[in-house]
């Protein structure tokens, strides 16, 4: 009867399991609770701290919370230690008052509305530990030099456990090896003491994480003498003892095994699985190959472990048995709420498993289910509830307890009884581009109840959009898996349901990609001379590009003589420090592309030939045509070297401002002589002239005469100025301070002006000396002002200067994000939305938004909450971002913070969201037994990455014949509880190929492939094996033997008496066209070559195909049959006809044998019969 349930059950499960799913329901509409934060399991507190016990939910009304300790209620009214925090769960215990241990015990959280009560877990509350060592006399130990030695450490036992490491006086640690190291338990072994082990500062120290404490034991002194030498011996285990041990560990922990031994010289350890193969992936080697480490654990490491320790003495080994037993863990996600309308149907499964098996108990609304009232719409069937015709009213939150001696796993699920017609929760017109040839996911996420039904069109609605190219998923995303420029459009989702429709537009903008059309190309450049990469780019219009160039990866020197073009680098007078790697990189807000080329640099190689040098330097240089700003330089060019001079480069020396150094003026062409050069006021010039030929430049001229030109005002005033804070209420003005060249005369000072902008108030102003900033304190927090900064000399002012705008000293931030929102794409992506934070309240330069992000656990597995968070950064005044990486059916939370240039303002509520599933991942092993000749077993395990809910699994199998073809396939569906199975009316003796992949609602997984072969048939075998030792056999090989010499008896006597023998008339009377009379005169048969003297008579036996060949006169074991093949009878002996018929003989016999008959051959002669 029992079991009839369980199949009606499954049933349901089939019929009923798409008419409802797991929604996320809008905090607008009525719903149960749901806990959305609780505290730890086993929560360990910091006893100088406030505890703090989290317990967060939401729902609508918005829940009440209540809480018990030790199974009691918890009436913290009636502690003035305990309060609650406002419109939350969460416990804050202040322990100024009273001791933290006064507060443990087991807590657990119950938060309701009128819709349902949901139920934390138990809640473990524990203050960390870190006693003191206990006082103790330490005697100096002396050792011999070569024996072994133990320092015992013994640390106080702690909570949670300290960490153990071996420091002296110094705090330095102490140096391990494979001599000395440190066990598990934190004592220091040494496999052989030397005598520089002799110290007396062996410290060892506790550390206690969640105190950060440190506790230190008395020091150690050891003393290593030598006055009776040790033998070198072979090893010995200090630890563990004896030649087997046993060690248990939790599924999903860690298994930490080590061996220490002593012997001299230092034993090498090795580790070995005396069942198997040690998981690579997952296998570690600590404390010098002393220790092996295995990290989530799983059944399959369970086994026998084998430690050796060997020198160059011997060798010693001990095995380690390893079994693994589980607290409950799931085998499917964990019962999802249910959204579903008055009259639909839906489902609760709660499966896990565990090593015991677990037990599955469940309650309704934090009461047992068996206490609960009565409900005809709800059936339990084991880990299963099932609701049928669901109405208004019946909403109610199930909590699914699973446990066993090790753990337990608590779910809570909601069943929420809903009207509501369709909305779409996806912003309205919203904008998604993507490059083309890329997929493009347009969203559609939408709520009601019923479920409603989503439609996509596209323009002018001719037409749903359900076919190639448009993929439509469940949760409403048109996905586009290759998106062209004829995509591009607005797109219309329509969302419907029994109780109406609602629809929504967005749009969709295909850009042609970012292309890199000329990459830079490899060079090779003689050092001083310039080279040029080229990167050209061609780019969609509407998108704006930014050029970057790296070298090496990184970024470019701050260097003039890199020069950034809008489509090259060039690099003048190139040094050996340009060499490397430069990679031109092109960036669009939605793609990139990027190329890289080598340079090389290398010294300028000599000129082999005498015809073709340098050019000589120019000589007899002249300064005419003299004014205020300008003056004409002639000179006289000197030896080509038969290579024409290309142009003529104008260097001067400032010996007023920069004398040592020489700067590039201008450049003329080669055909001139002369040239025209402007000049500065208040420069003392020097000027030398340099000639170019295809060679290289000359050296510099002789430097002509000098010239002064007189000071005048600047020409010009500071460039780069800005304002800034360092601090919230200051203002920094800074600039660029004007070069010597650029004075323009003595006396250089900056007058600094500012005002608030957008105000008519005066100007401040202060003038500055000799530095380049100024900075204005008693500012307010990040307000904008206009900047001037002006250049002065002792003969008069620079030009009215340029208008800046600067900003006071930044602070943090004020507000955090609202109205903060998620949509997630698919099992990978989510994208998150908030609201921007108004301006005021950011108080500095908005540089964007971070999202930290963390995954909280596995929607099928349950994970603790101390997860690594994760940050992604929105540069920008961003509203939303990708969070791409995402693991499937996981829930995550987030939150979201603004940051300007001061650091991140108070991040927002935490929010959450789920990750649909996935594909799966292959078995994790598929494995075959009990081989029988028509029948053989599959054993698998399901995937390690299940990515969601495993439906079932697809066999697919085919015979493969010796040439490796394979035969038809046949395909098997099994339920998702199946993990093995028995396949029958296979063909005995042959190989088959098996082929097993998971599924999920979202699709099936990769699989894994197995090959197999079915046993031969044991009557054949016996037969072959057994056929030559039959009595049978045996009679007819002698009778055989003695026909034959029969046969050479009578050709004697016939070849004595030269007549012929009775058998040669009948021989002259056969009609078979092969048979050939005897010759008289050497006992051979008619026209055979001598190379054929030895193949056998007619009648014997043929050895190489079993054929027995006979005429009219042959006796013959065929009258003694019925006709038909030979067979065996229960007894071995032979039944029916030698050979087959006539036909068969006479193919046969066409391929003769000459070698002897012999039992081997003439077993494989009959089984060609059998």
């Amino acid at each position: 009867m029992m079991e009839r349930r369980r199949m009606e059950a499954a049933f349901l499960v089939v019929v009923l399991g798409h008419l409802a799913t797991a929604l996320e329901v809008p905090l607008d509409l009525p719903q149960p609770p749901t806990i959305t934060h609780q505290s730890p399991k086993d929560y360990i507190i910091d006893p100088r701290e406030n505890i703090i016990i989290h317990c967060e939910a939401k729902g609508n009304p918005h829940p009440s919370f209540s809480w018990t300790r030790n199974g009691t209620h918890f009436d913290i009214d009636q502690d003035a230690n305990v309060n609650m925090r406002a419109h939350s769960g969460t416990l804050v215990v202040d322990i100024s008052r009273e001791k933290a241990d006064h507060y443990e015990g087991v807590y657990q959280c119950t938060a309701r509305n009128s819709h349902g009560t949901a139920v934390s877990n138990n809640i473990v509350v524990r203050q960390s530990r870190s006693p003191l060592w206990s006082k103790e006399k330490i005697k100096p130990i002396v050792v011999q030099e070569g024996v072994s030695l133990v320092l015992p450490c013994r640390p106080p036992a702690g909570l949670p456990p300290p960490i153990i490491f071996w420091m002296d006086n110094n705090f330095q640690r102490l140096p391990q090896s494979s001599r000395v190291s440190q066990s598990l338990n934190g004592d220091l072994y040494f496999s052989n003491v030397l005598r520089e082990d002799s110290r007396s500062d062996y410290i060892c120290y506790a550390r206690f994480p969640h105190t950060q404490t440190i506790q230190q034991k008395q020091p150690i002194t050891v003393k290593v003498i030598n006055q009776d030498p040790v033998d070198e011996r072979k090893p010995t285990f200090l630890i563990p003892s004896g030649l087997f041990s046993v060690k248990m560990v939790l599924r999903g922990q860690v298994l930490e095994m080590e061996c220490i031994a002593e012997g001299l010289p230092t034993p090498e350890i090795s580790w070995t699985k005396v069942s198997g193969y040690l998981p690579a992936k997952r296998t570690s080697f600590l404390h010098y190959q002393k220790t092996l480490r295995i990290v989530n654990v799983s059944e399959s490491d369970a086994g026998d472990y084998r430690c050796t320790a060997r020198n160059r003495h011997g060798s010693a080994q001990h095995t380690i048995s390893v079994s693994v037993i589980a607290a409950p863990y799931w085998i499917s996600d964990p019962p999802r709420n249910l959204v579903l309308a008055p009259g639909e149907n839906g489902v609760l499964t709660c499966r896990a498993s565990g090593t015991p098996k677990p037990k599955i108990t469940w309650a309704m609304n934090g009461v047992p289910i068996e206490n609960a009232p009565k409900d005809l719409s709800r059936k339990v069937d084991g880990d299963t509830i099932i609701f049928t015709d669901v109405q208004t009213g019946s909403s109610a939150v199930y909590q699914c307890n699973i446990s066993n001696d090790y753990g337990y796993l608590l779910s809570n699920a909601f069943v929420n009884v809903l009207s509501e017609s369709p909305r779409v929760l996806t912003p309205a017109n919203k904008v998604y581009q993507v490059i083309k040839n890329h997929p493009a996911l347009l969203d559609c996420t939408t709520f009601g109840s019923p479920i409603p039904i989503i439609t996509w069109f596209k323009e002018s609605r001719s037409s749903t959009l359900d076919g190639d190219p448009y993929i439509l998923h469940d949760n409403g995303t048109l996905e586009i898996h290759v998106a062209q420029a004829r995509n591009s459009g607005k797109y219309t989702c329509v969302a419907q349901n029994s109780l109406g429709n609602y629809e929504n537009h967005v749009y969709l903008e295909v850009k042609d990609p970012t292309r890199i059309l000329k990459q830079p190309e490899y060079k090779v450049v003689q050092r001083g001379r310039s080279v040029v990469f080229e990167c050209k780019v061609k780019h969609d219009p509407s998108l704006i590009p930014i050029m970057t160039w790296l070298k090496d990866d990184g970024e470019l020197p701050d260097d003039e003589r890199l020069v950034r073009g809008p489509d090259s680098l060039t690099i003048t007078d190139v040094t050996e420090n340009d060499a490397g790697v430069y990679t031109c990189i092109m960036n669009t807000t939605l793609d990139h592309d990027s190329a890289s080329a080598k340079l090389t640099v290398v010294e300028v190689t000599p000129t082999p030939a005498v015809d073709y040098e340098r050019p000589e330097p120019p000589t007899d240089l002249e300064l005419t045509d003299q004014k205020k700003r300008s003056v004409q330089l002639t000179w006289t060019p000197g030896d080509e070297h038969n290579s024409p001079i290309q142009k003529f480069l104008i260097q001067y020396e400032d010996l007023l401002h920069h004398r040592g150094h020489w700067h590039n003026l201008t450049e003329v062409p080669g055909t001139k002589t002369t040239a025209h050069l402007k000049l500065s006021p208040y420069v003392h010039y020097l000027f030398r002239v340099l000639a170019l030929n295809a060679v290289g430049f000359s050296s510099p001229s002789f430097p002509s005469r000098m010239y002064k030109t007189e000071p005048a005002a600047p020409d010009e005033n500071p460039t780069g100025v800005q304002g800034f804070g360092t601090e919230h209420d200051n203002l920094v003005i800074s600039w660029k301070p004007l070069s010597g060249l650029q004075s323009n005369g003595p006396g250089l000072h900056y007058k600094v002006m500012w005002r608030q902008n957008l105000t008519d108030s005066d100007w401040t102003t202060v003038v500055v000396s000799n530095n380049s900033k100024f900075v204005v304190s008693g500012t307010p927090t990040f307000v904008p002002y206009q900047l001037k900064v002006q250049a002065v000399n002792q003969h008069g002012a620079g030009p009215e200067p340029a208008t800046a705008i600067g900003y006071s000293g930044e602070d943090l931030p004020v507000a955090a994000p609202e109205n903060v929102w998620s949509v997630v794409l698919n099992s990978t992506l989510a994208e998150v939305h908030w609201d921007p934070v108004p301006l005021k309240l950011i108080r500095g330069h908005l540089k964007g938004y971070k999202v930290y992000y963390w995954r909280e656990r596995s929607l099928h597995k349950h994970n603790p909450h101390h997860v690594q968070k994760q940050i992604l950064t929105f540069s920008g005044n961003h509203t939303h971002g990708m969070l791409p990486g995402l693991h499937p059916f996981s829930l995550y939370s987030f939150n979201v913070r603004v940051f300007n240039g001061k650091g991140e303002g108070p991040s927002s509520r935490t929010k959450e969201f789920e990750t649909p599933e996935g594909v799966p991942g292959a078995p994790t092993f598929l494995v075959v037994t009990n081989p029988n000749l028509d029948s053989l077993t599959l054993e698998w395990s399901p995937p390690h990455d299940r990515n969601g809910r495993i439906t079932g699994y697809t066999l697919k199998y085919q015979p493969v014949n010796n040439s490796n073809e394979p035969g038809p396939v046949k395909e098997l569906a099994l339920s998702a509880n199946e993990t093995s199975v028995t396949l029958r009316s296979l063909k005995y003796s042959t190989r088959y190929k098996f082929y097993l992949n998971a599924k999920t609602d979202r699709g099936a997984g990769p699989a894994i492939s197995q090959e197999a072969t079915t046993i031969i048939d044991e009557a054949v075998a016996s037969r072959q094996v057994d056929i030559a030792t039959q009595g049978w056999f045996i009679g007819l090989m002698c009778a055989i033997a003695l026909l034959i010499l029969i046969l050479l008896i009578i050709c004697f006597i016939q070849r004595n008496k030269g007549g012929k023998y009775p058998v040669k008339e009948k021989e002259d009377a056969h009609t078979d066209p092969e048979f050939q009379p005897m010759k008289e005169d050497d006992c051979t048969f008619g026209e055979y070559s001598d190379n054929e003297d030895h193949k056998p008579l007619k009648g014997s036996r043929t050895p190489s195909n079993g054929t027995v060949k006979r005429d009219d006169s042959d006796d013959s074991l065929v009258d003694y049959g019925e006709g038909g093949d030979g067979q065996f009878n229960e007894d071995g002996s032979f039944i029916g006809q030698y050979s087959g018929k006539r036909a068969s003989r006479d193919t046969g016999e066409g391929h003769e044998s000459s070698e002897a008959p012999s039992p081997i051959n003439a077993m494989n002669s009959l089984n060609s019969f059998v």
